[in-house]
């Protein structure tokens, strides 16, 4: 983004043709303001990959530039990937009080909280970062405390909503601020960045309140435990349950590292109001009759190491499902997730509990936490944008946006769908998309971030197809001949006591490579190694119709 000719320009680093990973960058001059820095989890073809970030090549060769990242709110998605780019890029953080309390846990743990610039905000704050202001509007959506954002800027305002629906009864009267947004409007908006999670989704999304009574009424028929599994990070719905056992006089115990998190920072922080003396330890469960005890649990998605998974496979060391016990999943699978969840509940049903699950509408047990078409289009309406970039969401879902923008008034061709690292430039009030930064993904392997590269995951691959073959022999430099050797050892490519014909032949092959090379007097070991790959290679193939990995070790003494 060149600051020759000064102008406004809008890019999206994550979070744009993809579902995780929100990152955007607003920039004016030599000015630029980050919001989100999100994660998100990897597909199987990823393998060992813990998490994936955005690529911040860009904002590393500016970080000059950079004055501040200012986050929407505490999901995974837009604070996950906080740690790691900190790691590389310490700048200034901007948040509101519960999300600033779940981003203190990650940089505790990484050991980065001293070093931190963390500064609280909430709706009505203003901020003057350089040459661009930032104010703020309260929203609603499945955890407390999300902001929208508007920037001034001497070229126009552009506003990013944020995750948001409108909820008009919210279980903790945060009420969306409905009347700053018409403001924003009336004052003008430039360009508005929007959500589009739902964007395929006709109607109003239903307030989270419509969750709490069927958890009530749940609650009120289980005569035996109880377990729900819900998003760690969904506080309103943590709140019902909370209230629904207090009802029953039921004790929670918490199952999950994210949900203890979640639940200690949220209570402390005064999110979270739980009654002294409901909450217990998971080893406490079984002392107390089966009626009188609710367990909250991680794993509405079917996470292989997540609690609902291990209780329901019988793994879990301190609490059993038992034939009688009611399982609640209070979530929608995402895409992707079904098939595991599909397991969990067929493995729940074996054990004989009684499972609620399914659509939110099915069970009225969810509510989403996005809004569907006629809140989009409201927000439209409210904002009335000269341009419109549809964001968060996947290709199908930016595409809808725009046609919902067009049909409230937005100038067909003033709606840009871009890919991450596509730049929106605005001078003179008039924006044109015609050059990208860079960008891309970076993975996150144990304390390795962005060592793992294609391959390595390659290799990885290879592996988990195929196996591997370690050929292990040992050369005598000075006689120039073989005097160990070779031993094969095979690891996830055949069994060595059922193929001893194989092995033997591989054997035979690589001693023959090896005595033609020492007989040309060859001394470059690479090609040792090249030589028995391809033959090796080539003959396990022809006989197996495998390619394993084949790793020759020469040792010359």
């Amino acid at each position: 983004m060149s600051t020759v000719d000064k102008k406004l320009s809008i890019a999206a680093l994550g979070g744009v043709n993809e579902i995780g990973k929100n990152m955007y960058v607003i920039q004016y001059g030599d000015d630029i303001v980050v919001v989100d820095c999100g994660s998100k989890f990897p597909d199987e073809s990823l393998l060992g990959i813990d998490v994936i970030i955005p690529d911040i090549a860009y904002l590393l060769e500016n970080h000059t530039k950079v004055r501040a990242l200012v986050v929407t709110h505490g999901h995974e998605d837009h604070i996950g990937g906080i740690p790691y780019v900190l790691k590389q890029l310490n700048m200034p953080i901007y948040a509101t009080r519960l999300t600033l309390g779940l981003i203190e846990g990650k940089l505790r743990e990484h050991g980065l909280l001293a070093q931190a610039r963390l500064n609280q905000i909430q709706s009505d704050s203003h901020i003057v970062l350089g040459t661009i202001r930032l104010s703020f509007f309260s929203t609603n959506h499945s955890i407390p405390d999300c902001l929208g954002i508007a920037f001034d800027t001497p070229e126009g305002t552009v506003v990013h909503t944020g995750d948001f629906k409108f909820d008009l009864t919210p279980v903790n009267e945060q009420y969306p601020d409905i009347h700053k947004m018409a403001d924003l409007g009336k004052r003008g908006v430039l360009a508005l960045l929007s959500e589009s999670t739902n964007a395929e989704r006709p109607g109003f999304t239903p307030s989270e309140r419509l969750v709490g009574e069927h958890i009530a009424e749940a609650f009120n028929k289980a005569t035996q435990k109880i377990f729900l599994s819900t998003f760690a990070s969904n506080v309103h719905r943590l709140q019902q349950v909370i209230d629904a056992a207090e009802h029953t006089r039921r004790k929670i115990a918490l199952l999950g590292r994210s949900m203890v998190n979640v639940v200690n920072v949220a209570a402390e922080l005064g999110y979270l109001r739980i009654p002294d003396g409901m909450l217990i330890e998971p080893a406490e469960v079984n002392q107390y009759a089966p009626h009188e005890v609710a367990v909250l649990c991680t794993g509405s998605q079917g996470e292989p190491m997540a609690a609902l998974s291990r209780l329901a496979s019988s793994n879990h060391r301190q609490v059993e499902v038992l034939r009688g016990d009611t399982v609640i999943i209070a979530a929608t699978p995402i895409p992707g997730n079904e098939r595991n969840v599909a397991r969990i509940v067929d493995n729940l049903y074996e054990l004989g509990a009684k499972v609620i699950y399914g659509t939110g509408s099915v069970t009225g047990m969810h509510v989403s936490g996005h809004a569907s078409q006629e809140e989009l289009k409201l927000m439209l309406t409210l904002m009335k944008p000269k341009y419109f970039i549809p964001v968060h969401g996947e290709f199908r879902m930016l595409h809808q946006h725009r046609l919902l923008a067009e049909s409230v008034g937005v100038s067909a061709g003033h709606t840009f769908i871009v890919k991450n690292g596509d730049v929106v430039d605005i001078q003179n009030q008039v924006a044109v998309q015609t050059r990208k930064i860079p960008t891309g993904i970076t993975l996150v392997d144990g304390l390795g971030i962005g060592d793992v590269g294609n391959i390595v995951l390659r290799d990885r691959k290879v592996l988990s197809e195929d196996g591997i073959l370690i050929i292990v022999i040992t050369l005598s430099r000075a006689e120039g001949k073989i005097i160990s050797g070779p031993d094969t050892i095979s690891r996830g490519f055949v069994y060595v006591r059922e193929s001893e014909g194989l092995i033997e032949e591989v054997n035979r092959m690589t001693v023959a490579a090896v005595e033609k090379l020492l007989a040309d007097n060859v001394n470059q070991w690479n090609i040792y190694k090249q030589t028995i790959k391809e033959s090796i290679g080539k003959f396990v193939f022809t006989h197996t119709k495998r390619r394993p990995m084949i790793l020759p070790i020469i040792i010359q003494i």
